[in-house]
């Protein structure tokens, strides 16, 4: 495929990986986030600066956005300056952050009317898996757009599939983060169950990790929680913005998840006692007195 040039728009701590993997495969890419320093490491590595969202747009093929809110979302491509004021005919938009069905939907239209196309591809993985380029990726939109940037996102990603038309990959993210609020509570569970039964809870990590017990969240976060590090690969605030969508949604298909409900409901008193800023692991203090 052409090497087209690209735009990244919010370059935090998934972001930035996923530049770097552009960056280091040739592609030319402009960079734009509302903080220049946090890109000073991207434009030392061949990053172009822009000064604004549209300056960003003008010469780019395909625009990348990964930003913390749906509220940012609404900004980046639909404010006075954003994408769609300054987007051309045959432009390619990729929304990589995880917000709502409904917004997607609304990007893939305007798109559309602008002679542009879209894809929703919300990514899970963490910063580990951004790091590493193994992001799972869920797709929705165009099939044949996605057919066509399929090998970009094999650049950073390891499991990419498409869900579906404009939103699907939104909804296929809402599941991704539904399983993991539930998982994240019994893995803390596990944890300081076997810490007062006496074990050692690395060795029973051995054990229980390569089992039927085994997640993602149990091999790469319950470590981080036995070593007291629980900075983000994804923050808290984030999460809960994640799991408010996913009860909103829910709601609207009359469907009931008390589990995520929970989950939410602990995660919320996280964000009470200041632990917005960690990461989601952080989960662990909801039972631990250290």
């Amino acid at each position: 495929m052409e090497k087209m040039k690209m735009t990244f728009i919010g370059t935090g701590v998934m972001g930035a990986s996923i530049v770097e993997h552009l960056l280091n495969e040739d592609y030319e890419v402009a960079v734009y986030t509302r903080t220049k320093s946090k890109a000073e490491p991207l434009i030392q590595a061949g990053a172009s600066w822009a000064s604004s969202i549209d300056e960003a747009v003008a010469e780019a093929a395909i625009i990348f956005t990964m930003v913390g809110y749906p509220a940012d979302v609404e900004e980046v491509y639909f404010g006075e300056r954003g994408i769609f004021s300054a987007g051309k005919a045959d432009q390619i938009v990729i929304d990589m952050t995880t917000s709502s069905p409904a917004m997607a939907k609304r990007i893939a239209e305007q798109a559309s009317r602008q002679k542009m196309t879209a894809i929703d591809a919300p990514v899970s993985g963490g910063d580990i898996g951004a790091k590493n380029g193994t992001l799972s990726i869920m797709c929705g939109g165009d099939q044949q757009i996605f057919d066509k940037i399929l090998p970009i996102l094999s650049i950073f990603g390891q499991q990419i599939v498409y869900q579906g038309d404009a939103g699907a990959g939104q909804h296929a993210k809402m599941c991704n983060q539904i399983a993991i609020a539930t998982n994240m509570i019994g893995v803390c569970e596990a944890i300081v169950y076997a810490e007062k039964a006496g074990l050692d809870p690395d060795t029973v990590l051995q054990s229980i990790s390569s089992g039927a017990a085994g997640s993602w969240s149990l091999s790469n976060l319950a470590p981080r929680m036995l070593n007291g590090n629980f900075e983000p690969g994804f923050y808290v605030k984030h999460f809960l913005k994640d799991m408010n969508i996913a009860l909103e949604e829910a709601a609207a298909m009359d469907l009931e998840l008390p589990g995520l409900a929970l989950a939410r409901n602990m995660y919320e008193q996280l964000v009470e006692r200041g632990y917005g800023e960690k990461g989601t692991q952080v989960l662990y203090k909801s039972y631990s007195v250290n």
